[in-house]
């Protein structure tokens, strides 16, 4: 029995996916199999797999119609009998050492469950970008907070204990933020570390889920923080969130915020379903500051009401970060022209203080405004 089972999902990678298979096979650690599914791929992806499954015996491809990730990943968890899983996508790079490294971590920390690592971001070419991936504070996640703050492992450099992952039940029916429902998880089974040591490259490119539009963007909030949820009722003993596939149907068929709020209405406590539109909406704020998106006015009319709603905001952690985000909107929203967006989003006795960002944003230099910014953080 290998020592790592490799879990991969692949779909239309046929650009990336001998790269990525090299990257795996040339590992210092050579006692591993590698669990292929093939989510329905139609570029050529699954002759270049197949070929390098002829080539190499660790190689298990298995292959179903295009069903999506989740549905892959637990295809794929069904084959895996080794005591460590390593997670990896199909455009990833590992680099020699990454596995050797994450095994003894864990060998060496028994109670530990997974570990993962930092990653240097690369382009649709292979070209680095000059970003690397945050490491998330794991000791302060909070399901509570405005959004909530997730014990998040990047999961292309993923590496669990398959004790842990089978004893949670894996990955769940979430569409889109199904690592960070994973994580919370991870968390009754032990704790979770990031190796603040580069062991990969991690892709970004334009068909990446999350870089594609708003419509994208709401469904990462609103996962992310049913997600959070279910953390909260665990936390506090109750009975977990049914993720059924009528559910996930339904919330992917939901094309607002509003929509999707009253599906989980039905199944949300009223207590939950206040702070939930509160989460979705700081945490749609926090995706639109570094994604190339900004919210519509059905996302302002639905951010606006839950603040109405929230007789408890101003007492939730990140409050005031979550204000940061609503006038940091605006500025964005006003420098694009979009005047009537940007009023209705912030509040009116918080004008003045929009007009004078949006007039330091505009017309003062760059070099005076990183000299305040320093001067600043120095007082």
């Amino acid at each position: 029995m290998a020592k790592i089972d490799v879990l991969m999902t692949v779909y239309n990678c046929s650009k990336y996916i001998s790269e990525t298979l090299k990257s795996i096979q040339n590992q210092t650690i050579e006692d591993i199999r590698i669990i292929i599914v093939d989510d329905g791929s139609t570029d050529g992806t699954s002759e270049i797999i197949q070929k390098f499954s002829d080539d190499d015996s660790r190689i298990i491809v298995m292959r179903q119609e295009n069903m999506g990730i989740i549905d892959a990943l637990k295809a794929g968890m069904k084959e895996v009998t080794a005591d460590f899983i390593a997670r990896h996508d199909g455009d990833d790079i590992s680099y020699p050492e990454r596995f050797e490294k994450q095994l003894n971590f864990l060998l060496d920390n028994p109670s530990f469950a997974a570990v993962s690592s930092r990653a240097c971001q690369i382009d649709e070419a292979g070209c680095p970008i000059g970003k690397i991936t945050t490491m998330k504070k794991i000791d302060e996640s909070d399901p509570y907070s405005l959004p909530s703050k997730e014990p998040y492992l990047l999961q292309p450099m993923l590496m669990i204990r398959s004790s842990s992952f089978f004893s949670i039940g894996g990955y769940r029916n979430l569409s889109v933020s199904e690592d960070v429902d994973l994580c919370w998880r991870l968390r009754d089974e032990g704790n979770l570390h990031t190796i603040p040591e580069i062991l990969g490259n991690y892709r970004v490119h334009p068909a990446s889920i999350s870089s594609q539009s708003i419509v994208n963007g709401r469904k990462l909030a609103i996962w992310a923080q049913l997600a959070a949820i279910s953390e909260q009722r665990r936390m506090s003993k109750k009975e977990d969130i049914d993720f059924s596939k009528k559910l996930q149907n339904e919330i992917n068929a939901s094309s607002t915020l509003q929509e999707a709020h009253d599906i989980l209405s039905e199944i949300l406590l009223r207590d939950e379903a206040i702070w939930f539109a509160s989460a979705v909406s700081a945490k749609l704020l926090e995706f639109c500051y570094y994604r190339p998106y900004e919210p519509d006015f059905s996302d302002i009319y639905f951010i606006k009401k839950s603040i109405r709603n929230d007789t408890d905001i101003k007492n939730r952690p990140c409050y005031s970060d979550f204000q940061e985000a609503l006038i940091s909107a605006s500025i964005r929203l006003t420098v694009e022209g979009k005047f009537k967006e940007a009023f209705t989003l912030c509040a009116p006795h918080k004008w003045p203080l929009l007009v004078a960002r949006v007039v330091f944003r505009i017309a003062v230099p760059e070099t005076l405004k990183s000299m305040m910014k320093r001067k600043r953080r120095i007082s």
